[in-house]
């Protein structure tokens, strides 16, 4: 399937679906987000979503903290249409929809006050070197100073043979739960064209370049990994 609407490898209106017959334990990695945020911010008023896809982080996040209202950003419009249609009987108040924009451009769209959490999921891996610098640094840029940045990413492994590895274990996943062999060839064929994974290892060096404090791992599983930084 050609997808012209977002990044993924999926149209908006199939992602949510689809997503989790693609990311291992992808509710998994939401709670966890959630926990870790109860731990280190949890009485976050001011939270942006950025790259926030369909809505779902921030659907849990309503409930978990009611004091906190949201920003929501992503770059593909028809995911924020998306988004918009999963909150639609709400109408609520706490929710405020950015106009389609990546992360790299964040600064000049968000203004206001700065945030105490700023998320980032499965979103800067499709980025170049340059441009995932500047998300990054946006990323900072928006937080005030003690807040709290979460993100999750595909990941690289550190060596070719590792890659290999990693990807024949992804494959493996996606058989057990029953995608086609075309299904599977086409998503291992994206690594390194259609995204572009960074290791463990550079991704703390660069949350810790553009000037986060404590960087550090919080969730690892196959070819994803969680990373929270503190401005």
């Amino acid at each position: 399937m050609t997808v012209t609407d977002n990044a993924t490898p999926y149209g908006a209106s199939e992602y949510d679906p689809r997503v989790r017959e693609t990311i291992p334990f992808y509710e998994t990695i939401h709670l966890e987000i959630i926990d870790l945020v109860k731990t280190v911010k949890p009485d976050v008023a001011r939270w942006l979503d950025t790259g926030c896809g369909t809505g779902h982080l921030v659907e849990l996040a309503l409930t978990e903290f009611p004091q906190a209202r949201f920003v929501l950003a992503d770059p593909a419009e028809m995911m924020l249409d998306q988004a918009k249609k999963r909150f639609e009987a709400e109408r609520n108040s706490r929710l405020r929809f950015l106009e389609p924009t990546g992360n790299e451009d964040l600064v000049e769209r968000v203004g206001g006050l700065p945030f105490q959490v700023v998320t980032a999921i499965l979103c800067h891996h499709y980025l170049g070197p340059a441009e995932r610098r500047r998300a990054m640094q946006a990323c900072y840029d928006v937080l005030e100073d003690q807040g709290l940045f979460v993100t999750i990413e595909n990941i690289a492994p550190r060596t070719e043979q590792g890659i290999q590895i990693g990807l024949d274990r992804w494959k493996r996943w996606q058989v057990r739960i029953g995608r086609s062999k075309k299904e599977i060839d086409d998503h291992r064929k994206r690594f390194g064209v259609k995204y572009f994974p960074i290791t463990a290892d550079d991704h703390v060096r660069l949350m810790a370049e553009v000037g986060f404090q404590t960087v550090e791992m919080f969730w690892l599983s196959q070819m994803q990994a969680g990373f929270y930084s503190i401005k």
